[in-house]
């Protein structure tokens, strides 16, 4: 098994990943992996299409895990056993006698029709939705650094995916509610990791003038999933048949997809698996019609300028026992990371906030529940398809300061609004638009998140940014709760603060995504020095 040196073994981050040396009869040629895709193999081809969908399927999964709390934890439509008996009730059964009315759908359409979790116990419906995204929380740094180390992009997302599917399939025949609330934990633990593996592993090996539009563009299988489940949820009117019905594509999933996905050949250059890297690069320019000459090899971002080496010393050298692995120490170490990762987090959860607590909305509309949620998540796609568009058009720091302030300002305005009349119908357009824009800011993070570290570190910085997106969306609930115009305050206050934060990310558009933290700090010293 090879050895792997970790940086605290005595390997520093900033070290080269291979030691070149000099001689006179070699000839070849070391490219970074983002000029490598520039030059020989394509930026986005037949091979890279077919790798991005296939691995964005996993995002319609994570929406199925996540949203089916919206079907399986409803408050169903009850009625009255006799006229006589529900003499005098307008508004719900916490006043009636037992026995005097029954759920629609019988007990088992619901869990809290099931497990009577209305009136008093109503919180505890909550309560499982907090530990839910607590779950995600913790499994997004978990998996995010496994991700970085030794399991891998793709390992990271097949593991999550298996348990999902136990999990989820384990959920549909708890005997009682603690047993439920302690499987939707563990779901969300799995869960957490889902999103943030197949994000970096779709858009890795992307090119860099097609990875902005690629990577907004696996927000679409989100809220497809979240489209499909709205009808899952309508056939399937049992909550335990639910969950077994948005477990079984996880199955699915693992059995038909993963085995023909490929791990990232970043996260095999920064291991040392050089032969690996290239072994994907070559596929990547087979598929995509091109030809990579056989003297270009890979190298890490600061041993591009080194061209003295010969091919064989380069092979010798390839040596899987000089990976270099990374954690959040490192990223907190450098004060060029720390403030860009205190700045990702603050915005993530300003962000989170904002945008679970105007979804929470839709379990507050008198109205059809699976034709809410159909038409919630087909009304992002619109912001996704503005983002796609704008994006490489005024970069990712422009957008993501004006789709911030455009969400702030609507929950402003929202405040102004009476809640009757006219005025009601015009906080609900505000409502609407205010999570149009951070929909358009949600999706926009993740690209942005994951440009602003290098690859060994990445997940692990996007795990911690997707960890306070959860907590966001753990303390949205409670500002929800406050009733009237508080919770639009809130939500614009989010939003302008979150704007104002990321005037001081730096600009990432068209720039490299970088392999180490040398590469990048190199960069950043090299764009900050005096013209000469």
């Amino acid at each position: 098994m090879p050895q792997t040196t970790s940086f605290h073994e005595g390997r520093d981050l900033a070290s080269p990943l291979l030691t070149w040396g000099k001689t006179g009869g070699g000839d070849s040629r070391k490219l970074c992996i983002d000029d490598m895709l520039r030059l020989h193999c394509g930026e986005f081809g037949v091979w890279q299409l077919r790798h991005f969908i296939l691995t964005s399927l996993a995002w319609a999964l994570e929406a199925f895990h996540t949203m089916v709390m919206i079907f399986a934890d409803r408050e169903p439509g009850w009625t009255c056993v006799s006229s006589a008996s529900c003499s005098g009730a307008t508004t719900g059964v916490c006043g009636l006698e037992p026995g005097s009315w029954e759920w629609s759908g019988g007990p088992g359409s619901s869990t809290a029709a099931e497990w009577g979790l209305v009136c008093e116990k109503k919180y505890m419906v909550g309560l499982v939705q907090a530990l839910f995204f607590g779950g995600c929380m913790i499994g997004a740094g978990v998996f995010g650094h496994l991700s970085d180390s030794f399991l891998g992009r793709k390992g990271s997302l097949t593991v999550v995916c298996i348990m999902n599917a136990i999990f989820g399939c384990l959920t549909a025949f708890s005997p009682n509610f603690w047993i439920y609330t302690l499987l939707r934990l563990l779901t969300g633990f799995s869960t957490g990791g889902v999103g943030l593996c197949a994000f970096v592993l779709a858009t890795e090996p992307v090119g860099p003038t097609k990875r902005g539009v690629a990577g907004m563009s696996t927000f679409y299988f989100f809220s497809t999933g979240i489209a499909l489940l709205s009808g899952i949820a309508y056939i399937f009117k049992s909550w335990r048949s639910l969950y077994i019905a948005s477990s079984v594509p996880s199955i699915v999933f693992i059995l038909l997809v993963i085995p023909f996905l490929s791990e990232s050949p970043r996260w095999y250059l920064v291991r040392g698996k050089i032969d690996d890297a290239m072994k994907v690069m070559r596929a990547i320019a087979n598929s995509n019609g091109n030809h990579l000459p056989e003297g270009v090899f890979l190298c890490l971002d600061e041993q591009t300028n080194d061209n003295s080496a010969d091919i064989e010393i380069y092979k010798a050298e390839l040596s899987p026992k000089q990976a270099i692995s990374g954690s959040l120490i490192d990223v907190i170490r450098s004060p060029l990371t720390r403030f860009r990762l205190f700045l990702a987090v603050a915005i993530n959860f300003f962000c989170s906030v904002v945008y679970y607590g105007l979804s929470l909305n839709v379990v507050n509309l008198q109205t059809n529940l699976y034709l809410s949620v159909l038409l919630n998540a087909v009304a992002e796609m619109p912001a996704y398809t503005l983002t796609a568009v704008l994006l490489d058009r005024f970069g990712r720091k422009p957008l993501a300061i004006g789709t911030l302030w455009f969400s702030g300002f609507f929950c402003v305005l929202g405040t102004m609004m009476e809640s009757d009349g006219i005025w009601r119908v015009i906080r609900m357009v505000c409502g609407v638009l205010g999570i149009f824009g951070m929909a358009g800011t949600y999706n926009l993070l993740f690209i942005y998140t994951s440009e602003l570290f290098p690859t060994v570190v990445r997940n692990a910085a996007l795990g911690c940014a997707t960890q306070a997106a959860q907590m966001g969306a753990i303390l949205a609930p409670f500002v929800v709760v406050l009733g009237g115009v508080l919770p639009f305050a809130v939500f614009g206050l989010c939003g302008f603060s979150a704007g104002l934060m990321a005037f001081y990310l730096p600009e990432t558009w068209n720039q490299p995504l970088y392999d180490t933290m040398a590469g990048m700090e190199n960069a950043e010293k090299a764009s900050k020095a005096p013209l000469e």
